[in-house]
């Protein structure tokens, strides 16, 4: 058990909530989707740090399908370049199905990269070469978003193609405009290969963590794309990722996302997390029903709207040490104190920030010792986030370790967990300093 755990308290919680409901079913126009268990959700969430979170299935083999296209068109976008790519394929909403004839009058050009038309086309655009065939290009560059090697699942790709003719026919028309750069076969071959690839929820959240992140990976610290790629990737994911409801999501749940057939979706906050669902029965739009539901009231509840909060300035904890190697250890204590760790945070604190703090907390402390948690040049600590500390100090003492608290402006407000003097307890005129090398003190001396 760990403070950190009231993350995934949170993802758990909704899971419980929405698995009972029963709306949607899972698409049976690919047969192989179809034997999906309906039953199956999973909920991931990876921050800006590289913290892994999960709840249900989140560890269940799925297809990407559509959920593949933002990445396929952030390398398309990296190896030529938006000028070139924007040529081929637009960037405007196209108000319909995932599968519509969306062609610009004039130029043929298919209406975004986040429909079928834009999707062939922008994976037809992906170099062959003899050196790196296109799909292996594909396939690399999925899994450096992922964080690992991925495969395809044959067995969908077999289905999916003895049953795609529309795409085929998508293929076909876009060929007949001039606006498809490869031979209509190949382009749809790929494109299925391209859906087939195979993944967890746990991966798409690590995927979009990597957009979120200007187009590092957070796990593995490599860099994917560039931040410029990564936010035009974001831009059209915003406004089209989610096809003729991406206006009404971005009203309510305001992240960029995508969906796909075979139950996956992903939203991104971006310079704070990404997180994925996946849940196979899906709505009329070929949306996950449990996964659109349980993003939605995440949003809501913990204020993740782009348009409400935007992502905090500068790093929210600034110290995670023991307290004898603060530079006001008088000497004569370390020998006690250094028993103790300090994590000190700063500026408004919410969902994101909160993490960030409740990790903090669990890596700090020699040989999960006692820690005081500093909140001295914390401005502002929101409802959520007061909500989430006050569970994960809970969970920190619950696990047989101590905890103070600095809180000189009562932000936090009463924390029956955590029983030891706080910086409130000292006089008024007492620094920051003292205040933590009180706490320290109090705590090294109970061992």
């Amino acid at each position: 058990m760990s403070a950190a755990d009231a993350v995934t308290d949170s993802l758990a919680g909704l899971r419980e909530r929405f698995a009972a409901v029963r709306e949607g079913s899972p698409a049976d126009y690919i047969p192989q989707l179809a034997l999906a268990d309906p039953d199956a959700f999973g909920l991931a969430l990876v921050s800006m740090d590289g913290h892994r979170y999960s709840a249900g299935e989140a560890e269940v083999p799925f297809t990407l399908q559509s959920v593949s296209k933002p990445f396929v068109y952030a390398l398309a976008l990296s190896a030529l370049g938006l000028d070139e790519v924007s040529r081929w394929v637009g960037a405007e909403p196209s108000g319909e199905a995932f599968n519509a004839i969306s062609l610009e009058p004039g130029t043929g050009r298919p209406a975004n990269a986040m429909v079928n038309a834009g999707a062939i086309v922008t994976t037809a655009l992906i170099p062959d070469t003899p050196d790196e065939p296109a799909f292996d290009r594909i396939l690399r560059c999925l899994g450096r978003f992922a964080g690992r090697g991925l495969d395809v699942d044959e067995e969908v790709f077999a289905s999916e193609s003895a049953t795609g003719d529309r795409n085929r026919a998508l293929a076909y028309l876009i060929r007949s405009t001039g606006t498809l750069p490869v031979d209509p076969v190949r382009a749809v071959d790929r494109y299925f290969r391209q859906c087939a690839i195979r993944v967890t929820a746990v991966d798409l959240a690590t995927m979009a963590a990597t957009l979120a992140y200007g187009g590092v990976n957070p796990v593995t610290r490599e860099r994917v794309v560039s931040a410029e790629v990564a936010a035009g990737v974001l831009a059209v994911m915003a406004t089209c990722g989610m096809y003729d409801g991406s206006g009404d999501w971005l009203l309510r749940v305001g992240l960029p996302a995508k969906s796909g057939v075979s139950g996956g979706l992903i939203a991104v906050g971006p310079a704070r997390f990404g997180v994925a669902t996946y849940s196979p029965p899906l709505d009329a739009t070929g949306g996950s029903v449990r996964g659109h539901a349980a993003l939605e009231a995440m949003s809501r509840r913990y204020g993740l709207h782009l348009m409400l909060n935007p992502a905090l300035p500068g790093s929210t904890v600034t110290l995670v040490t023991t307290a004898d190697d603060l530079p006001s250890a008088p000497s004569g204590e370390r020998g006690l104190r250094g028993r103790v760790g300090v994590v000190a945070a700063q500026g408004a604190i919410d969902f994101t920030a909160a993490e960030r703090v409740l990790y903090a907390l669990d890596e700090s402390g020699p040989d999960g010792g006692p820690v005081v948690l500093d909140l001295h040049d914390v401005t502002a600590i929101d409802s959520v986030a007061r909500g989430m500390l006050h569970n994960g100090l809970a969970r920190f003492t619950a696990d047989g370790r101590r905890a103070a608290v600095v809180d000189p402006k009562d932000l936090l407000g009463p924390v029956d967990a955590v029983r030891e003097r706080t910086g409130r307890d000292l006089p008024r005129h007492a620094t920051r300093e003292d205040a933590v090398a009180g706490c320290a003190r109090a705590l090294a001396g109970e061992g």
